[in-house]
């Protein structure tokens, strides 16, 4: 056991496992408030077995503990209770706010690349570890140019995902694409796995008229019916019951599939989190709950977001199967959700996974993170913490890698990227008249009133009014 992080303050008390075990949603059989851990059995298939081991967590702001839950039942007294027998004691005692440890967080590759000692995880190999490293630079040289696209004035908003590169890629890889995501917006990595090219990922941010969405979305609101991910929507944690919905339908259709949704620790704040949870587990929905715990919900950092041990904590309370990964960990994330897709679909049942992780840049371009973080905890995480380097360190240490194929994919990659930026830069917008299309199969008349005022005063008034916009 270690610290997963030793300079942050923020998550210095989350503990690494290097077993994958599923925190139960039900306790043990002594009846202690403790729960447990499904760990799969044999090889690694994902498969749960019933083998529980108690583990407790602590609270860093708990305050004064309460007594260990150690009822004394009466004897042949049971309160018959609809939906389960419920034992009789006749001690007053509250169950306790926390419990002494927390939940451990699964890791797979230290700091240096290296495996943990005893560590289990799915191995994988040559060319989908290339593949994985390769999306993941993708990614981060993406960032880095459409960023600079936005600060020059030819972007009007963007998001990056530094520091949660591997969450997006390995994550993804471990999916079928049979499988539907559901995500929030920092999963671009994600629909980029799965096939959607550069050029695509261009036109949506410029908002062409190659832009699957038409220009009627905001940048980084990426869609794909054929790919089966579902385009992103502003409003926080509505993906998430959205997402049990398309499960359950999986279910009714006996569909060798899951819905998989992500999100970030922010949204656990909100109740469409809850209620998801609650209905995923009432209707045994396969689907697997996705949480970017980064530490930071734009300026809100955990500590006031919530008291409960994270986010895994918050499956056993609704009856889901939880764990806890380090999702800087490209390995053990891939490990993870491999598991995790097994059980949901095999066992029809939900998932939670709670990726710990680091969001590296600022929130948006919209944000400045510095005014409520120090500038030492970001260059921390962003150096010595960094996802892609751990797992460069992992593929060199095989041969898969050396230091000429780093300069070649970055080249590459680079040029690939600012020629898709040049490309859609160039491309006209959506005529106006897409804006009122799409909605009815036959426009309503206030629509095309609505229609023709705007055209109209676009005439009146050109000089008001972009000029790349075909009316």
């Amino acid at each position: 056991m270690a610290n997963l992080i030793s300079k942050s303050t923020k998550f210095n008390h989350f503990l690494l496992n290097t077993r994958v075990r599923f925190f139960s949603p039900f306790t043990t059989s002594s009846g202690n408030g403790g729960g447990g851990f499904i760990k799969p059995t044999g090889s690694f298939s994902g498969e749960s077995a019933a083998i529980f081991r108690p583990e407790r967590y602590q609270s860093g702001k708990a305050g004064e503990q309460l007594d260990t839950i150690d009822y004394e039942e009466v004897e042949n007294q049971v309160m018959d209770f609809p939906g389960g027998k419920v034992p009789i004691t006749s001690q007053m005692k509250f169950i306790s706010e926390s419990s002494e440890k927390r939940l451990p967080c699964y890791r797979v590759l230290d700091d240096d690349g290296y495996p943990l000692p005893g560590t289990i995880f799915e191995e994988v190999s040559k060319e989908l570890a290339i593949k994985m490293y390769s999306s993941m630079v993708t990614l981060q040289t993406m960032d880095t140019i459409f960023y600079e696209a936005q600060r020059q004035g030819r972007l009007s908003f963007y998001l990056t995902t530094a520091g949660e590169e591997a969450i997006n890629i390995a994550s993804a890889a471990a999916l079928s694409l049979d499988d539907f995501v559901l995500p929030q917006y920092r999963e671009v990595g994600v629909i980029l796995w799965r096939g959607y090219p550069l050029e695509q990922v261009a036109n949506q941010l410029f908002g062409n008229k190659f832009d699957y969405g038409k220009g009627r979305q905001m940048p980084c609101h990426h869609g794909s019916n054929e790919l089966n991910y579902l385009t992103v929507s502003s409003p926080i944690a509505t993906q998430i019951p959205q997402a049990v919905g398309v499960a359950y339908s999986l279910k009714m259709e006996k569909k060798e599939a899951c819905a998989v949704t992500y999100f970030g620790d922010g949204s656990t704040s909100e109740g469409d989190f809850h209620a998801a949870l609650n209905f995923a587990a009432v209707l045994d929905a396969p689907v697997v709950f996705i949480c970017r715990n980064n530490g930071w919900a734009i300026s809100t950092p955990i500590n006031q977001q919530f008291r409960s041990d994270g986010i895994a904590s918050k499956g056993q309370a609704y009856g889901i199967r939880s764990i806890r990964v380090d999702g800087n960990d490209a390995l053990a994330t891939y490990s993870a959700i491999r598991a995790a897709r097994k059980m949901a679909i095999k066992e029809q049942r939900p998932i939670l996974v709670e990726a710990m992780t680091y969001r590296v840049a600022h929130h948006s371009t919209s944000d400045d993170s510095t005014k409520y973080r120090p500038v030492e905890e970001i260059e921390h995480w962003k150096t010595e913490k960094s996802p892609i380097a751990k797992f460069r360190k992992y593929i060199q240490r095989n041969g898969w890698w050396n230091d000429e194929n780093e300069s070649k994919l970055r080249g590459d990659i680079r040029k690939q990227v600012l020629e898709a930026v040049q490309a859609a830069e160039k491309v006209e917008k959506p005529s106006l008249t897409d804006l009122f299309t799409d909605v009815y199969d036959k426009m309503p008349l206030n629509l095309q009133d609505q229609e023709k005022s705007v055209k109209d005063a676009v005439r009146r008034f050109p000089k008001e009014y972009p000029s790349d916009v075909p009316i």
